[in-house]
């Protein structure tokens, strides 16, 4: 791209005297200064869709360029596909609109519904493949009763029965009392049971194991 500038000072040759033959202006000035503009003018780009050459950023994605150079639109639109290869993820928390739409490539599909990403682990099965699922929001934590039962028992006891007889006839006509039962009762237990009931454990709800979550518009690149 060049610049135009004048080779010849035409207001110079009107300060100069009548007769004076370097007031003339003669035509292979003019003809010079008339090249030098078309030349100008024929390397600058026009205003309305202009086509750059030489080091504008042109079609290549700009992979370690931070260079100020002009960017076509081409060069712009291989850069984001470059950022969105196929399988690649978009996310957005307010436009539902496809990436197709707003992007301008690529085949969107819509992503994930009801579930939160996590990074691949080589080590967990559970997280071992990519686009494994799992996991379940309704687990169910069952209310539930402990009951302990207690029994006392004693080594059970008896009460004895002692009866006299008299005797008659003793010496002087005296009168005896004789120890001739002895008599126990039958043997008695106190039968004591206690029974100790354990309150409710656990609560019947489902959905008690979600992470704190939120929720976007997600979709994946499959083309």
């Amino acid at each position: 791209m060049s610049d135009y500038t004048k080779a010849t000072n035409f207001t110079l040759k009107d300060g100069l005297t009548t007769g004076d033959p370097q007031k003339i202006i003669k035509g292979s000035e003019l003809d010079a200064e008339y090249v030098s503009i078309s030349n100008a003018i024929s390397s600058k780009a026009d205003l309305d869709s202009p086509t750059f050459t030489g080091t504008a950023n042109s079609s290549q994605p700009p992979t370690g360029n931070s260079s100020s150079r002009v960017a076509t639109t081409l060069f712009v639109q291989n850069a984001l596909v470059g950022a969105y290869p196929v399988g690649s993820i978009y996310m957005n928390a307010t436009v539902a609109t496809n990436p197709a739409t707003l992007l301008g490539f690529g085949t969107w599909v819509a992503f994930g519904a009801g579930k939160v990403p996590i990074g691949l682990d080589a080590g967990d099965a559970d997280f071992d493949t990519v686009e494994e699922t799992g996991g379940t929001k309704d687990a169910i934590i069952p209310t539930h009763n402990h009951t302990a039962v207690t029994t006392s028992t004693d080594a059970g006891h008896q009460h004895g029965n002692l009866r006299y007889q008299r005797l008659e006839g003793g010496t002087g006509g005296a009168n005896f009392w004789v120890d001739v039962i002895n008599t126990n009762t039958s043997v008695g237990y106190a039968q004591i049971t206690s029974a100790t009931t354990v309150a409710n454990a656990g609560e019947s709800a489902t959905g008690k194991n979600l992470q704190p979550y939120i929720v976007v518009y997600m979709w994946k690149r499959t083309v």
